[in-house]
C-alpha cells in the first residue's frame, strides 16, 4: 500500500516525462544527504585529515576559496511571474554536441584519495546523468580506462602541459584515440600553490603514487625512465608538470597534435580571454582552480561578465570554482557562462557513497538548476541573462 502512495506521488509530480519537485522515496538513498554542506560534514567524517583537507582546502589563508562563494552571495535573482514555464528544457549546444544541462564534473585529479573507485565511480555516474566528465592528466585510473566505463558517453581530457612537449603530444594523441570530445588545457598551474592544509599534514597524493595512471601507461613518458616505478615516475612527473615557460605558442604546438576543441582553463583577466581569441583558442574555462592556486585572486563569478563581453559569444565561456547550488547555475549563466563545472561537490558525493554519491549530487543539483530556472520565469537556458539579477 505505502509503495502504491509512492507510485501515485511520483506520477503527480510529473509534467511532460520531467520532474518539477525532487523527493527522496527510495528507502536505499533516504540516509544520504541533499545539500553540499551535509555531503561536506558526511565526507569530514569518513576521509583522513590528510585526504579531506586536499580535497576542501585552498591556498594560502584560503581568501580566494571563501571569495569563490561569497561572490554568488553579491547578486540576487528576480525572479519574473506568469510567463508560462510549463515546457522547459534544460539542454544546451556545445561543439555541435547536444548536452543535457549546462553541468560538467571538473578536471579534479587523484580521485582514489576519497574513494577507492575514484574517477571510475564518477565518470559512471556522470554518463548516467547525461552530464559530460572531465578526466585529469592525474588521474588515479588512465584516459583508456575511464573512457571504456564511459561508452559513448560525452567526455573531455584536461591537459596538464608537461616541459617534454612529446609527453603532451601523446597525451592529446591518447585522447583523441580514446573517443574524448575536446583537450582542456589547464594554464594556472605554472607553479604549485601554497597549501597551508597540507604542509600541516605533510600530504601530498602525487607523492605517494596517485595520479600516475596517465603517466605509466604512456609509452613516452615511460620512454624517458631509466627504469618504469613508481619511484621514478613520481620524480619525472614532478619535474615535468610545472611549467612557468608556458606561453601562447604553445597552443600551435598542440593543434599539430590534434583535431578537437582546445579550451584554456584558469582565465580570470580579460586581456587573457582577448589573446585566447587571438591565438584561436576554441574555448574558455574562468578559474582559479577553486582557490587552490592563487590567493588573494579574484573570484570567478566576479571576473566572468568581462571576459564574457571581450569572447562576446565567439567561442563557449565555462566557469567553475564556487558553484554548489541550482541558484549559482543560473547566475553564472545568467552572467555570461555557458555551462559550469563543479570539483569539490561531487568528491562529498564520491568520498561518502561511491558512484551513488556522485550520481545523488548531480540529481539534487540538475532538480535545483531546473526548479530556479523555472522560478525565475525561464524556459530554457539561452533564456538567463543579466535582466533576471540584481548587484547587492
Amino acid at each position: 500500500m505505502k509503495d502504491d502512495r509512492r507510485k501515485e506521488a511520483n506520477q503527480m509530480m510529473k509534467t511532460n516525462g520531467e520532474s518539477l519537485l525532487f523527493t527522496r522515496v527510495n528507502k536505499d538513498t533516504q540516509a544520504l544527504p541533499i545539500s553540499i554542506e551535509d555531503w561536506e560534514k558526511k565526507a569530514r567524517e569518513v576521509l583522513p585529515d590528510g585526504p579531506f583537507d586536499y580535497v576542501a582546502g585552498g591556498s594560502g589563508a584560503e581568501e580566494t576559496l571563501v571569495e569563490n562563494r561569497t561572490a554568488f552571495s553579491r547578486w540576487a535573482i528576480i525572479p519574473r511571474m506568469m510567463r508560462d514555464v510549463t515546457n522547459r528544457t534544460l539542454g544546451i549546444s556545445m561543439y555541435n554536441q547536444a548536452l543535457r544541462t549546462p553541468i560538467f564534473l571538473a578536471p579534479v585529479g587523484m580521485q582514489t584519495i576519497s574513494h577507492p573507485d575514484g574517477e571510475l565511480a564518477s565518470a559512471k555516474a556522470a554518463a548516467a546523468a547525461g552530464v559530460p566528465f572531465v578526466a585529469s592528466t592525474v588521474s588515479a585510473h588512465s584516459l583508456e580506462q575511464i573512457a571504456e566505463v564511459m561508452g559513448d558517453a560525452y567526455r573531455w581530457f584536461q591537459l596538464y602541459w608537461s616541459n617534454d612537449r612529446e609527453v603532451s603530444a601523446s597525451m592529446v594523441r591518447r585522447a583523441e584515440k580514446s573517443g574524448y570530445s575536446a583537450i582542456v588545457l589547464t594554464v594556472d598551474t605554472v607553479m604549485l600553490g601554497w597549501k597551508r592544509r597540507d604542509f600541516r599534514n605533510g600530504y601530498s597524493p602525487l607523492r605517494e603514487g596517485r595520479g600516475l595512471a596517465n603517466y605509466l601507461t604512456d609509452p613516452v613518458f615511460c620512454s624517458r625512465l631509466p627504469e618504469v616505478t613508481p619511484e621514478n615516475a613520481v620524480e619525472e612527473v614532478l619535474k615535468n608538470i610545472y611549467h612557468p615557460a608556458l606561453n601562447w605558442n604553445d597552443i600551435a604546438f598542440l593543434r599539430e597534435h590534434t583535431r578537437l576543441p582546445i579550451l584554456v582553463k584558469g582565465i580570470l583577466h580579460p586581456d587573457d580571454a582577448r589573446l585566447a581569441l587571438e591565438h584561436g583558442v576554441d574555448g574558455i574555462i574562468v578559474s582559479n582552480h577553486g582557490g587552490r592556486q592563487m590567493d588573494g585572486a579574484i573570484s570567478t563569478l566576479d571576473a566572468l561578465p568581462a571576459i564574457a563581453e571581450v569572447v562576446a559569444g565567439k567561442i563557449p565561456v565555462l566557469l567553475d570554482s564556487g558553484v554548489r547550488t541550482g541558484a549559482d547555475v543560473v547566475k553564472a549563466i545568467a552572467l555570461g557562462a555557458n555551462a559550469i563545472l563543479i570539483g569539490r561537490p561531487f568528491l562529498y558525493g564520491l568520498a561518502v557513497a561511491g558512484e551513488q554519491g556522485v550520481a545523488s549530487v548531480l540529481d539534487t543539483l540538475i532538480h535545483e538548476f531546473d526548479v530556479a530556472m523555472a522560478l525565475s520565469g525561464s524556459n530554457s537556458v539561452a533564456d538567463l541573462n543579466r535582466s533576471i539579477l540584481a548587484r547587492l
